[in-house]
């Protein structure tokens, strides 16, 4: 209980010492059931936190705890034991590792591909010393960091949407002589996503509703039609969950109208 008090308390501090300063702009678009969220400019990337909860909560109950202005669902997770299946970093440190989730380990099929779900595309948030810059990166996550430069926060995800589909390699699709034997997250089915991406530096958001749900060779091509230089996906299907202030919510159709409970979350402050 202390650490989430704490935790609530420290992104407080955060979110009134950006307000004092000013708030960076956060585009929102909405056509045929798409949410696209435009982050711009370099001011906005100091304002971005991924952090997960101890325990699992709606994307509503973060963005009411934590008071960003925008709240988004991230990476992966197991439901039956509350922990993480994709890394987070906050502040420059690891907060979940999915090497500690038991039940990830002891599966020996999810085991035997361990090294490719370790390696999964990550969104990160990267800060240079030497010339105090700061930029965003989407890649696998064993890719090292330029020297002088360290992660100041990402969350993992996968697979990697666009320029190319990395549905094997990051093991969301297992192939058996051609054949598709075993799938994970509905990636060859349709349904609601969570999709980060980048153009020109900037970070893209695209909340794909239940309205308009698609498999990711659509939003692949989706990504390919609005010009994204790279893009990959977090959670999605029942986890697909954005709260703007007070203004703007989506959550699953399915269940009580609350949202599903999730482990980690993008907070934009």
């Amino acid at each position: 209980m202390k650490k989430i008090i704490l935790t609530i308390l420290v992104l407080f501090c955060f979110s009134q010492c950006v307000n004092a300063f000013g708030k960076p702009p956060i585009d929102i678009n909405y056509e045929n059931g798409i949410y696209h969220i435009v982050l711009k400019g370099d001011k906005i990337k100091k304002n971005i936190k991924f952090v997960a909860s101890e325990h699992l909560v709606t994307n509503r109950e973060m963005h009411q705890l934590a008071r960003p202005r925008l709240t988004v669902n991230a990476g992966f997770f197991d439901p039956s034991n509350e922990k993480t299946v994709s890394y987070i970093v906050t502040d420059k440190q690891t907060t979940e590792d999915p090497l500690f989730n038991e039940n990830l380990m002891q599966d020996p099929v999810l085991r035997r591909n361990i090294s490719k779900i370790i390696n999964r595309t990550e969104f990160r948030v990267i800060q240079c010393d030497d010339d105090n810059s700061w930029r965003y990166e989407i890649t696998p996550h064993n890719s090292s960091v330029d020297f002088a430069c360290h992660v100041e926060n990402s969350a993992q995800g996968g697979p990697l949407v666009y320029p190319e589909l990395k549905l094997e390699e990051e093991y969301f699709i297992e192939k058996k002589d051609g054949k598709v034997v075993r799938e994970s997250a509905s990636v060859l089915h349709k349904t609601s996503r969570t999709i980060v991406g980048l153009k020109n530096g900037e970070m893209h958001i695209l909340i794909i509703t239940d309205e308009n749900p698609m498999d990711l060779y659509e939003v692949h091509n989706l990504c390919e039609k609005l010009g994204l230089d790279r893009a990959m996906a977090f959670d999605g299907g029942s986890s697909t969950s954005m709260n703007y202030k007070d203004k703007i919510e989506v959550i699953s159709k399915k269940g009580d109208g609350a949202g599903r409970s999730l482990k980690s979350f993008l907070l934009v402050y």
